[in-house]
């Protein structure tokens, strides 16, 4: 699937890659939707989208097909997860242990194809093995929850905390499991509706329906005795619901702005609050290549299995119908299987 801009998206032919030196080239196995893809579909993405026309997706695990010279880390036959990114390692932000913010940050896409060229810095930094039992369904969830994973230790959450989501889909539902493994209260703030219903199902923390009270935050702070949260994190990428998530937070606790606003918002803050109480304001972008190899281990061990939110399975020319579902909030994951 070719991204030739926002709106459109277009199922096109290209030949199978050849490998340059110290690239691979994958046969991609399964590959998952996300909510970053529907909103570059309505309107571009500047950071992850910088050049159209361009392949599209980015959430994947495949099987190595062809190996370029120069790599010995990797054969032919290997099953690797691959990010969607690659820091240099030798800006001022990757030097100082924060390679998600890299200022010459590689990303890579391509999720939504039968094969894919991985260039030669993802190569070498962020292609991770699997193990035979790491079904490629979940392996494919490496990347999102390596971002809901830098999301919670920003947060620094701890065992015994109540950690407020606002928004239920597919990574607040993420985040949820990252805290629950953590021995967190977990507390998911969505809309009625099929997805709240599944993601109560799935018990990966109590629900909070929005739409059934006029008063979100004090539905919070009446489940969590009058103090608020210990962390708060959106997860919808509304600077209303930014602002949600500031309020319900409790004296000396810490927000998450975990889902990216549109360009150009903004939000009121209360500083008097934010001084006083001491809230801790935190952005929370991307992941880095040690998450990427967490979130496998995690998945490979047991600790986080994220199947249930895999709601659909779809061949590869049913992508945009697949990214319309997620748009419209009727599917959580939709599995694409070339």
């Amino acid at each position: 699937m070719v991204f030739h801009g926002p709106g459109d998206l277009r199922h096109e032919e290209l030949p199978v890659p050849e490998p340059a030196p110290g690239e691979l080239v994958l046969r991609i196995d399964a590959a998952l939707t996300c909510g970053t893809d529907v909103k570059t579909l309505r309107r571009g993405h500047p950071v992850m989208i910088p050049r159209i026309p361009t392949v599209f997706g980015h959430e994947l695990a495949g099987t190595v097909t062809a190996v370029g010279t120069g790599v010995r880390r990797f054969a032919e036959g290997d099953r690797v997860v691959a990010a969607n990114s690659a820091p240099c390692g030798d800006c001022r932000l990757c030097l100082a242990g924060r390679p998600n913010l890299c200022e010459d940050l590689l990303f890579v896409n391509g999720a939504y194809g039968e094969f894919i060229a991985l260039p030669p810095r993802l190569v070498a930094k962020n292609v991770i093995p699997l193990e035979r039992s790491l079904p490629a369904a979940r392996a494919a969830f490496a990347e999102p929850l390596a971002c809901a994973l830098l999301g919670i230790e920003r947060a620094r959450v701890e065992s015994g905390q109540t950690i407020v989501i606002f928004g239920a889909g597919p990574l607040g539902c993420l985040l949820g499991l990252c805290a629950a493994a953590r021995k967190a209260r977990v507390l998911l703030v969505g809309k009625a509706g099929w997805r709240l219903e599944r993601v109560r199902e799935l018990g990966i923390g109590e629900c909070l329906d929005a739409s059934a009270t006029d008063d979100v935050v004090g539905e919070v702070h009446t489940r969590t005795g009058g103090h608020g949260a210990d962390v708060a994190v959106d997860a919808t990428g509304r600077p209303e619901v930014w602002e949600e998530a500031v309020a319900a937070t409790g004296r000396g606790g810490s927000v998450v702005f975990f889902g990216g606003c549109a360009p150009g918002t903004s939000i009121t803050l209360d500083t008097r609050r934010a001084h006083y109480e001491e809230l801790t304001l935190l952005g929370a972008f991307h992941h880095t290549p040690e998450l990427i190899r967490r979130a496998v281990e995690l998945m490979e061990s047991g600790v986080l299995v994220p199947d249930g939110l895999i709601t659909h399975r779809m061949r590869l020319e049913a992508v945009r119908q697949a990214l319309d579902l997620m748009a419209k909030g009727e599917a959580l994951k939709v599995l694409i299987e070339p």
